[in-house]
């Protein structure tokens, strides 16, 4: 998978979040057995995430720097990058992000999605 494949998808799921969405949007894109493990330490499975989501504020903006490419296989490959994201009300957020997609069935899917919060951006 390429990197403007990957950075497709990940602008897809940002948007969602931006939107309010990004339950309906990662009902699509989170596999079966997907699993999020975010900057605060939790670790959620597919129905805890959306179900998070449904109920998460959105973000008002967003930003990916960084990014690469991590080949896990034939059909998997990791995108990691800087991601950063403000919202009204509170600080804004920056972190090291990893989400791995595999392909199941001729379609890609978000397997993991890691979040590793820094706070200098430099």
């Amino acid at each position: 998978m390429s990197l403007h494949e990957l950075l497709r998808l990940e602008h897809r799921g940002w948007r969602s979040l931006c939107d309010g969405t990004g339950s309906d949007v990662y009902d699509e894109l989170l596999t079966d057995d997907g699993v999020m493990v975010l900057a605060h330490g939790a670790v959620l499975d597919r129905a805890a995430a959306l179900a998070s989501l449904r109920d998460a504020p959105v973000w008002d903006e967003y930003l990916i720097e960084h990014p690469r490419v991590v080949p896990v296989g034939a059909d998997a490959a990791a995108l990691v990058y800087l991601g950063t994201a403000s919202r009204t009300g509170a600080p804004p957020f920056a972190a090291w992000m990893t989400s791995v997609y595999v392909r199941r069935w001729g379609s890609w899917g978000l397997s993991l999605y890691q979040q590793t919060p820094v706070t200098d951006t430099a």
